[in-house]
């Protein structure tokens, strides 16, 4: 019978202080793991830590900026001198989002959104991989906007194909330790992140919150947006020993708005 447990199992997840973040550590520490939840504000970081320990499973917190290599050493250190040294699982979560076009007018924000969503993807796996012990996991949390673009979101667009490209290279770079690495593409999930860019369609088309959710939900075959707690789940698998055979893999989970072939 196909393991889907994480029991004992120490997993690092960026970004975990709220949205799909939060969902990924309720949902491996429901598994079984220990996790380690890392993100810029604490506050937030303590809230999922809290609901965490309040559903019976266990975790901690620790301050991270994924854009800084220099933190992201020392906090990655700290979470594996925590850990026993041992990371067994990194879930790489942590990224902002909006717009940024290439070809009108507007706020430059191609350096902010590149070193968050990109470069502290290849930071964290870079300083995490040191503490991995061979069958370890990684799992990169990319977007459907990895596998097809949006006008106006260039930069956006721009570091989730890079997050794809990485995965695939740093597979074939950590196989024969078998360590596994594999992306994650949600479409519209229920965060903070998801309703700004609803307001920022509805303000561009100039129609109402609730118009322009409408329009995205048009854009979905299954006619629903996302939980968080089902892009955990994914992760739960990708990091169990069921998926010890998958690698180089980028799954979208997003109502059909991606039809991989």
């Amino acid at each position: 019978m196909a393991n889907f447990r994480l029991d004992g199992k120490h997993c690092l997840i960026t970004g975990g202080g709220t949205g799909i973040g939060r969902g990924i550590a309720l949902e491996c520490a429901a598994a079984g793991a220990i996790v380690a939840v890392t993100g810029r504000r604490e506050d937030p970081l303590r809230e999922t830590v809290a609901l965490v320990e309040a559903a019976g499973g266990k975790a901690f917190a620790e301050r991270m900026d994924v854009a800084d290599p220099a933190d992201v050493a020392r906090a990655t250190a700290s979470i594996a001198a925590r850990f026993d040294g041992r990371i067994d699982c990194l879930v790489n979560n942590a990224g902002i989002g909006g717009p940024n076009a290439c070809s009108t007018d507007g706020e430059d924000r191609w350096a902010s959104i590149l070193s968050t969503n990109l470069d502290g993807t290849f930071y964290c796996c870079r300083e995490a991989l040191k503490a991995m012990p061979d069958h370890g996991r990684i799992v990169n949390i990319s977007s459907v906007l990895g596998q097809f673009g949006v006008p106006g979101y260039t930069a956006y667009c721009a570091s989730k194909h890079g997050v794809i490209g990485l995965t695939k290279a740093l597979a074939l770079e950590v196989a024969p330790r078998r360590i596994t690495v594999n992306a994650i593409c949600p479409g519209w999930v229920e965060t903070e992140m998801a309703r700004d860019g609803m307001r920022a369609m509805g303000e561009g088309l100039g129609v109402s919150y609730e118009d322009a959710r409408q329009q995205a939900l048009g854009m979905v075959p299954l006619q629903r947006i996302l939980e968080p707690a089902e892009i955990g789940a994914m992760v739960v698998y990708l990091a169990s020993e069921a998926a010890g055979g998958i690698t180089a893999q980028a799954y979208s989970i997003c109502g059909g708005q991606v039809q991989n072939g």
